[in-house]
């Protein structure tokens, strides 16, 4: 059964990737054509300007001539009507082709702006397909087939979050030694084609400029999703140190400003439990900066022979908990997370009166104060 559902996710792996390449393509080709049509467009609107001033002109000739017809005979007139004619003739089309092209490029930057979703949504499918085959394939085959021969639960526990958290960590070298690089190498070629083009004027500096700040920003994107998939100081240092970043970095990136407390004796723990832990601590200030309506949170991680205790707590707006049950606050998966670390969660919170999360991880044989990472 495990094997049949592993064929049909990689199946299903390569079909979306497939779907996600076309749809980059397209893409790519779709702002390519509206950085054609925008050239254009920019060409048709000061061929209109001039026409305008042309015609506007031709007119004033051909009143001048009318008036005084006697002076300047028929002939004359007759040249100076056709050149009045002819220039309404070319402004009614080129302002017609100006038209159009507006309505071209507002069309293109319409489907630009689908396109990079539906680009969006199968990089996350692929992403999303590939984390359950590295579990499915790289532990719970295993845990399977050997699954008698464990004893205890929390073995099992784990085993299945270093999975999860192992493909957080590919994913992040991959992030940042493409997508990051290649960015990087926008931002600059973008700036360098500012510089050419700065002895001319008009929307392509515009355009430029704005490409360069996108690439930018979209660098420094990249470079937080890095740090929240897998924050590197969390194995090199440890949970407490780990928190300690994080939580101080809440208030540059989000105006959200994290009061951390440690209590206890600070010391390593098992590596899947650190990260469950920090996970927890992530989840639950995501939630107060996205649903709490204040510019502060409280976090405290007390460390206790038998088991961890941490408390999470704010003075926000509060919720009712069975509406917001499935109502993107994640709450059933940190009740997992916690259920996975055999510990329990209890939630206080009402309309009004802010919320705090209260968090029992019972200490487990196997566990190791003094783990290296």
């Amino acid at each position: 059964m495990v094997k049949e559902t592993v064929k049909t996710l990689e199946q299903s792996r390569e079909a979306i990737y497939n779907i996600a390449e076309t749809a980059r393509q397209e893409e790519t080709r779709l702002r390519q054509e509206l950085d054609e049509v925008r050239r254009e467009f920019s060409e048709a609107a000061a061929r209109v300007d001039r026409l305008e001033a042309e015609e506007k002109r031709a007119r004033t000739h051909l009143m001048e001539v009318s008036r005084d017809f006697m002076r300047h005979g028929e002939k004359e007139m007759q040249t100076a009507y056709e050149r009045a004619r002819e220039c309404q003739v070319q402004l009614g089309l080129w302002r017609e082709r100006e038209t159009q092209l507006r309505q071209r490029r507002d069309r293109l930057e319409s489907n630009l702006k689908s396109q990079q979703e539906m680009v969006r949504r199968a990089e996350e499918l692929v992403t999303n397909v590939g984390a359950a085959l590295a579990l499915l394939t790289g532990e719970l085959a295993r845990v399977g087939s050997h699954l008698e021969e464990l004893e205890q639960r929390h073995v099992v526990v784990l085993k299945i979050l270093q999975a999860q958290e192992e493909e957080r960590q590919r994913l992040a070298r991959e992030i940042h030694d493409g997508p990051a690089q290649n960015m990087a190498g926008i931002a600059f070629k973008a700036e360098l084609c500012t510089r050419l083009v700065d002895i001319k004027p008009g929307e392509l500096k515009n355009e430029l400029l704005a490409l360069s700040n996108l690439a930018r920003d979209t660098l420094a994107e990249i470079r937080k999703i890095i740090f929240s998939l897998r924050p590197m100081m969390l194995d090199d240092l440890g949970l407490v140190p780990a928190l300690y970043r994080f939580t101080g970095e809440y208030l540059e990136r989000y105006g959200l400003e994290v009061e951390l407390a440690i209590i206890g004796n600070e010391e390593r723990l098992d590596k899947a439990v650190e990260i469950g832990i920090f996970r927890l601590i992530q989840e639950a200030l995501n939630n107060v900066w996205k649903h709490a309506g204040v510019n502060g949170a409280r976090v405290k991680l007390e460390f206790r022979p038998e088991k961890i205790n941490l408390n999470i707590k704010d003075k926000g707006c509060g919720f009712d908990l069975e509406t917001a049950r499935g109502a993107g606050y994640g709450l059933a998966g940190m009740q997992e997370r916690i259920k996975l670390l055999g510990g329990k969660l209890t939630i206080n919170t009402a309309p009004g009166r802010g919320t705090e999360l209260e968090m029992v991880i019972p200490r487990q044989q196997g566990w190791s104060g003094n783990f290296a990472g």
